[in-house]
């Protein structure tokens, strides 16, 4: 079994390669690195570093050097993080996985962009009544599409063996944003309907598809103003497939399609460059429909399936590949994340009951989340559950 740790660039920064590999060697005994080469927004509590214990994470930033010649024609592009001053981050853990025997993989946020949303609001998606999600970049703009394959391939340059790629679809309204608030009770429907994007992309796929897309916005305005103004209809409940006639939830259908064209064009572009794309489906099957995620469409695009495995015991672990098999993801072809901290783990024999279950399952790959955030403790958990 394949295994890795997540982490951040500044990880490796703060506490220097020897200090950061010989922890991930010696004490969590993995045979690889993850490391985030964009990531958003964030603020987070560092239980080990030893330059800071609380950092802000900038919005949109990038955590390699980007390559000036393969952004010239692009509005588009990733802007490296200050925190990474002039170093490239990227080119030393490169140097330092190669010597060590280890793999390097990179940890990708794609459309969730708190940057280059806000820079570039065309290039975000527009709910029905033309507001733009600016945390986000839409999948169906063509200028998003050319920037996800130009930052698959700038990858390949570092020797990257696999991209994990979050954030490769579609977002809800509640995706995330500081001080975000809803003061009124929206409702499930209101809230699936904000999140629906209706930018002139999104709509020429969708009549592509012979979905009659305006006539599906006119139907979700109405829908979402109706729930806005009377807190009794926010709550009736309404199945989405029903609305229109079936039209909206063609409409979500052909985003899907979107979806899956964008990840089939971005692993074929690491196929080419001799790396792998890890699509990453964190909700889990049942859960990414109105983000756009089809799962038996995805596996057919995408070498691997990779998501979150938290959860506080084994069992519960299987139940999740389980139902991933469910959606015609082998387990052969997933990748599964976990967590050795106290909010999913009660000890090393449980996490290792869920390395064991994963194992016996067939899965190939799990990684753990996350080297900053965790303490040393942890580290020495997977060591233990990995046999080390």
């Amino acid at each position: 079994m394949q295994s890795s740790v997540l982490a951040f660039a500044t990880d490796l920064l703060d506490e220097g390669p020897d200090a950061f590999f010989g922890n991930l060697r010696d004490r969590a005994g993995v045979g690889g690195v993850t490391l985030a080469s964009v990531y958003h927004e964030a603020r987070d509590v560092f239980p080990h570093n030893p330059r800071r214990v609380l950092r802000y994470l900038e919005p949109g930033a990038a955590y390699f050097r980007p390559d000036p010649a393969a952004w010239a024609d692009s509005r588009l592009r990733p802007a490296p993080s200050t925190a990474i001053g002039d170093s490239d981050p990227f080119a030393l853990a490169a140097a330092e996985a190669q010597s060590r025997g280890m793999k390097l993989h990179a940890w990708t946020v794609f459309l969730h962009n708190d940057r280059l949303g806000f820079l570039h609001p065309d290039c975000a998606p527009e709910n029905a009544f033309g507001d733009r999600h600016l945390t986000e970049l839409c999948p169906a703009h063509p200028e998003v599409r050319a920037y996800v394959g130009t930052l698959v391939a700038e990858h390949a340059r570092y020797g990257v063996d696999a991209i994990r790629a979050e954030s490769l679809h579609f977002h809800g309204l509640r995706h995330g944003y500081h001080h975000e608030r809803y003061f009124e009770q929206l409702g499930p429907v209101a809230e699936a309907l904000l999140g629906l994007c209706f930018c002139t992309h999104c709509r020429a796929a969708a009549r592509a598809a012979g979905v009659p897309a305006d006539e599906v916005r006119e139907t979700v305005r109405t829908a979402i103003r109706a729930r806005l103004a009377d807190e009794t209809a926010a709550a009736e409940p309404c199945a989405l497939d029903e609305l229109a006639d079936g039209a909206v939830a063609a409409y979500v259908d052909a985003s899907a399609g979107t979806v899956t064209s964008l990840a089939a064009e971005a692993a074929e572009t690491a196929a080419s460059l001799g790396m792998r794309l890890s699509f990453m489906d964190g909700g889990g099957p049942g859960k990414g429909w109105l983000s756009g995620i089809d799962l038996p469409a995805l596996t057919k695009a995408v070498p691997q399936i990779e998501t979150l495995g938290y959860a506080p015991t084994a069992a519960q672990v299987r139940e999740k590949v389980a139902a991933f098999a469910l959606h015609g993801v082998d387990p052969g072809a997933l990748a599964v994340i976990l967590r050795p901290m106290a909010q999913d783990c009660d000890g090393p024999e449980n996490l290792a009951d869920k390395v064991a279950a994963l194992r016996e399952l067939g899965v190939p790959e799990v990684e753990f989340y996350h080297y900053g955030l965790m303490r040393l403790a942890s580290m020495d958990r997977i060591g233990a559950a990995l046999g080390h």
